[in-house]
């Protein structure tokens, strides 16, 4: 009599436990679910559940993170548990094989595709997932820019509204405590940077990428500055200038949908860019800091808070670029401050907020799940998930160091060389944040 409770040796699990096996040089990183209900690998590891022979489908014809990442956004793979401890056995195991490739021979892979084939998985390619960025033209034109930037904010005020606090800050907050509030961090990363900008009444303020105009708004408010604020994304400018209404602050602020290239204005006391460097581009990087460096008056200061990411991995990474941030560039912290100083700008200050990212990003993702029948409701299924593997994807980027992200506080010399610095006040950026 059989025993039921014996597993099954020739299941699709098992024959392609030993396909992974072989390619990564090591024992499976994690629990493996296949759709005819055979299971296998560590019985304490995450379960990746491959749903359907379409997820190996898309696999053949896209391997590694992209293929991936569609499977898991269409639902044909799934992972049950914690989602961020899939990821990171998943990591674990692409650094030891770039450490110890193995080689596979001609033989290796006649063999791996026989077993594709008899497990039904080899046939046509399938479509892309319909949240996947389709963008025409060269990279970094100015129709290009406007299309990779709607993609990713115009998805709808009401789901920003759904993800983020009451400051509508998309960007990495500033954790002063253990327990604080999501918003209250965003407001101390909102202080910090006006301090370090040296805002006082009547400063003018020019904000590239204001984004929901959290920097704008809070600069307006509590410093009476007068701030340009700039945006290529018609929902954010939108939102922006219904706020600026409804606080009477018409007066302080003004809202101009159009591409930083075509910003006209000059001497401005201060400039600030949120995490919008990212999507200027490599190539275009250093006329965007020679922008910088004419938009700002002599002695006045501009801050830069950008994402970085190492030499070899200068991209978002495939995922990010075809579902979230289209055509991204981030690279290491020295080469920015590098192409600033090339433009004429002098590096005052730099400040790794790379963990703080890691609690911003979980918050997100907390109230994203949280939240995740509202979402659904709103955006559908598919760009939930994409959003969910984004933000467990971010958190675990930034835990690791492979992604960072860094406030660079610079000025613009005047002809006898002056900053505008004031030598002590750097003392008091930090005081009595919220």
């Amino acid at each position: 009599m059989t025993d039921l409770r014996t597993p099954v040796r020739t299941g699709a699990a098992h024959r392609l436990a030993v396909l992974v096996e072989d390619a990564l040089g090591a024992p499976l990183p994690v629990r493996l679910r296949a759709w005819d209900g055979s299971e296998t690998g560590p019985s304490d590891a995450p379960v990746v559940v491959l749903r359907s022979r379409r997820a190996l489908r898309r696999l053949l014809w896209q391997p590694g993170e992209l293929g991936l990442a569609q499977a898991y956004i269409t639902g044909e793979l799934d992972v049950e548990g914690d989602l961020a401890e899939g990821l990171r056995a998943a990591w674990t195991s692409a650094r030891e094989r770039g450490a110890h490739t193995p080689r596979l021979t001609l033989a290796d892979w006649a063999r791996a595709v026989g077993e594709a084939a008899r497990l039904g998985v080899v046939g046509p390619r399938l479509p892309a997932p319909a949240t996947e960025a389709r963008l025409r033209g060269d990279r970094h034109t100015k129709a290009r820019d406007r299309a990779a930037i709607s993609h990713h904010y115009d998805l709808s005020n009401d789901f920003y509204r759904l993800l983020l606090d009451d400051t509508m800050a998309y960007s990495c907050g500033y954790w002063t405590a253990e327990d604080m509030h999501p918003a209250d961090a965003q407001r101390a990363k909102l202080e910090l940077i006006c301090r370090k900008l040296g805002l006082t009444a009547g400063s003018r303020l020019l904000d590239i990428g204001c984004g929901w105009g959290s920097l704008t708004l809070y600069a307006a408010e509590r410093y009476k500055a007068r701030v340009t604020a700039v945006t290529l994304a018609r929902e954010q400018a939108a939102y922006v200038r219904e706020q600026v209404r409804d606080r009477g602050l018409e007066h302080l602020v003004d809202v101009v949908c159009q591409d930083y290239r075509d910003i006209t204005g000059s001497a401005y006391d201060a400039v600030a860019t949120v995490e919008m460097g990212e999507h200027v581009g490599d190539d275009e990087y250093p006329a965007f800091a020679a922008a910088l460096h004419r938009m700002v008056r002599p002695e006045g200061r501009v801050l830069v808070q950008q994402m970085s990411r190492g030499a070899n991995a200068p991209g978002g990474g495939a995922f990010i670029e075809a579902y979230i941030a289209p055509d991204m560039h981030m690279r290491p912290l020295g080469d920015t401050v590098a192409l600033l100083e090339a433009a004429g700008l002098e590096v005052r200050s730099t400040e790794s907020m790379r963990e703080h990212y890691v609690r911003t990003v979980a918050a997100w993702h907390e109230t994203l799940e949280r939240r995740w029948d509202e979402v659904v409701a709103l955006v559908g299924t598919e760009t939930a998930r994409v959003w969910r593997l984004y933000l467990v994807g971010g958190a675990l980027a930034f835990e690791e160091g492979r992604m960072g992200v860094d406030q660079i506080l610079s000025v613009r010399r005047d002809r006898r060389s002056a900053s505008g610095l004031d030598l002590s006040e750097a003392a008091d950026w930090y005081r009595d944040l919220v």
